[in-house]
């Protein structure tokens, strides 16, 4: 079973870009499907963005045409890349990691956007 470490988060202005990163242990973590979810205080966690082994992303319409899902199957890490970033990106985002019937979250990354 893998495990899951987020970086890059932080504080940027209302237009900026992070780039967040999931690093994951264990020697199968191309055969997971790597998902990005984010939590605003007060409201339930909520799907952001998901890419395959293969590479196919999936992103949700808030953040279509904005963010980038990537990974390195060779670094054994995700990539989120945030652009146009809003202050309603503000949230915890946390990066999962999903196979079969397992389903493993990292601790998640703060990110705040200021207006």
């Amino acid at each position: 079973q893998v495990q899951l470490v987020e970086s890059g988060g932080g504080l940027v202005q209302a237009g900026g870009s992070l780039r967040l990163s999931c690093a994951a242990s264990g020697s199968t973590f191309s055969t997971y499907v790597i998902g990005w979810y984010r939590q605003a205080p007060g409201k339930q966690r909520e799907f952001v963005a998901a890419i395959s082994g293969g590479g196919t992303p999936n992103y949700a319409d808030s953040v279509k045409g904005r963010f980038t899902i990537s990974r390195d199957n060779s670094k054994n890490t995700g990539y989120l890349q945030m652009n146009s970033l809003k202050p309603e990106d503000t949230a915890v985002y946390y990066c999962n990691a999903v196979r079969d019937s397992m389903r493993v979250w990292g601790p998640g990354t703060q990110v705040t956007v200021s207006s």
